[in-house]
């Protein structure tokens, strides 16, 4: 029959997936894309199996949560919890409601990390936080200094200040581990569950921050006193083996009353960082920086290298230096 249409002979004609698709090549092909001018701001507060939770943002509309998924343009392009994007479709936050993520913004800072230290594969926690809080509790679970040894390269090796947020003070002494990191120029706060978090909040204010930790050190604890109505899951320590359960499933983002973010993550087991290089960190500390000019090519920098120009640190300086070289070595216990 003359203009028949050709149908899967899994279907009957009155199924409307029966109809074959246009060949490939047989559609007019165009260099116009879409400018998508009026696309709406929002930036990414989860993500979740391939849906992302979006905060619109704007001056002339209220901020609205919308449910979205990436326009197929972006092709495989990673989003992430902190981007900032561009959403068109469906805007009004309903229930069944979608819209379409059509552009994603040049991200400020990433905060990555690798499996482990001989993975390749880099996986970004968080884009655009300007503000690393690395949260150890200072008795059950015992802090460990190899994660945050880990964390603080990943922090200077992003462009992100860290902060370091010390949780259990009723249960132990904070001193000695201040002490620690003294050399280093690291800020600290310290925290008991109860407590005045006056100077916390102060420390978060109008910053983007990402909160980051073993599990049971109270991240999820601190969230829910910053944000009343955060309603983040908590757990307990197992008496056993030391380590707290995971609560928190996934990193969400969470705007402050008083400005700012904060992005609260699961908690994690390692820290790998394949993708760092000494070279790269060193350069967050130029007064050391300065000392490596004269290193052999090549020179890793740590303990027992020859003709390391860091052996030449004297007083205080020599006491980060050591810092320094503990944060390059990592450790197997992070």
């Amino acid at each position: 029959m003359v203009g028949a249409i050709s149908l899967s002979p899994r279907y009957d004609e009155h199924d409307p997936e029966s109809y074959e698709r246009p060949r490939r090549r047989t559609r007019p092909r165009t260099k116009e894309r879409p400018s998508y001018d009026d696309a709406v701001p929002a930036q990414v507060i989860t993500v979740d199996r391939g849906r992302y939770t979006c905060l619109t943002q704007g001056p002339t509309q209220e901020p609205t949560v919308v449910m979205a998924m990436k326009s197929r343009p972006l092709g495989r392009k990673g989003v992430v919890v902190g981007d900032q994007v561009r959403l068109v479709g469906d805007l009004s936050g309903r229930d069944g409601s979608l819209a379409r993520i059509v552009q994603v913004e040049p991200r400020r800072t990433v905060l990555r990390r690798t499996a482990d230290d001989a993975d390749p594969v880099e996986r970004v926690i968080v884009a655009n936080a300007d503000q690393l809080v690395i949260v150890t509790a200072l008795a059950n679970p015992e802090p460990r200094t190899g994660l945050i040894d880990r964390a603080l390269v990943a922090a200077f090796d992003a462009g992100m200040t860290p902060l370091l947020c010390l949780t259990k003070s009723d249960l132990a002494s904070p001193d000695s581990l201040v002490a620690n990191y003294a050399p280093l120029g690291i800020s600290w706060v310290v925290t008991q569950r109860g407590g005045d978090l006056s100077e916390l909040r102060q420390r978060l204010r109008e910053h983007n921050s990402v909160l980051i930790g073993h599990s049971g050190v109270g991240k999820s604890t601190l969230v829910n006193a910053l944000i009343p109505d955060a309603d983040r899951a908590t757990g307990k320590v197992n008496d056993v083996t030391g380590r707290g359960r995971h609560t928190s499933t996934s990193a969400v983002l969470l705007p402050l009353p008083d400005g700012g973010s904060i992005v609260d993550t699961p908690g994690i087991r390692s820290f790998g960082l394949a993708h760092v290089k000494a070279d790269h960190l060193i350069k967050a500390f130029p007064d050391l920086d300065d000392l490596t000019d004269d290193c052999p090519r090549g020179c890793p920098h740590t303990d027992g290298q020859p003709d390391c120009g860091l052996d030449q640190a004297t007083g205080l300086q020599a006491e980060r230096v050591q810092s320094l070289r503990r944060m390059l070595a990592g450790s197997a216990e992070a």
